[in-house]
């Protein structure tokens, strides 16, 4: 086992892998999904931020500040992040990366993807998360409608876990996710993106319902906030 994923509601997720803490989105002042505060959070590595809405750059600058993580973004993202006082040494690359871009951080790879949303700077952005040479790739897909080149991804590298939201409104809805597994060819999907509003899905029965048509041969991982899975061992 090389870690796990902790959910802590809407977009936000803690990967503990390699010996690293990840943050995604860490939106968990003001997130009404959240059971931890972002000031719990003793030890925080890389902050990694998919677009800037409020509910996803979240408390990204305070964590950095406070626990001397670096921050991975869109140049134009963290550019935003650099004037809001994250230290230019602790961003990546030193401007951000773009889409299609890999970094190396610590022994783990994260290449960006596209994600197709709205965002006030630059584009909005998923990421895959992987160790460089045996470890599980991560994928999580921003915030996102469906998009075809996401079986292109699964070819490039073979999906073990993805995060896919299937809240609706303002991302994919379940029937959408579910054919993006179809898409990724992903062992695991864990949904994300619903409940936390009441204009989003408020459970995952509905998904459940659509990925045993469209990709039976994806196990479902439904977390709830604060949950936490293990990341598989890979043969």
């Amino acid at each position: 086992m090389y870690g796990q994923i902790t959910w802590h509601g809407h977009a936000n997720f803690e990967i503990a892998v390699n010996g690293l803490n990840i943050l995604i989105d860490p939106w968990f002042e003001g997130n009404p999904s959240a059971q931890t505060k972002s000031s719990e959070l003793d030890r925080v590595d890389l902050v990694l931020v998919t677009h800037d809405h409020a509910d996803h750059l979240g408390q990204a600058v305070e964590i950095c500040q406070r626990t001397g993580a670096h921050l991975g973004a869109i140049v134009e993202v963290a550019g935003k992040c650099k004037a809001m006082g994250v230290p230019q040494d602790r961003i990546v690359n030193g401007i951000g990366f773009n889409i299609g871009g890999s970094v190396e951080f610590k022994g783990v790879q994260v290449t960006m993807t596209q994600a197709h949303h709205s965002s006030d700077k630059g584009s909005c952005a998923g990421y895959i998360v992987s160790l460089t040479d045996t470890g599980p790739n991560i994928y999580h897909a921003g915030d996102t409608g469906i998009f075809s080149s996401m079986q292109l991804w699964g070819e490039l590298y073979p999906m073990d876990v993805a995060i896919l939201p299937i809240g609706g409104v303002f991302t994919m809805d379940s029937r959408q996710a579910a054919l993006a597994c179809r898409l990724l060819k992903c062992k695991k999907v864990v949904p994300m993106h619903w409940g936390s509003f009441p204009v989003l899905e408020q459970n995952t029965e509905k998904f459940r319902k659509e990925l045993k048509k469209f990709a039976p041969h994806t196990d479902l991982v439904s977390l709830q906030p604060g949950e936490s899975m293990p990341l598989p061992v890979l043969q």
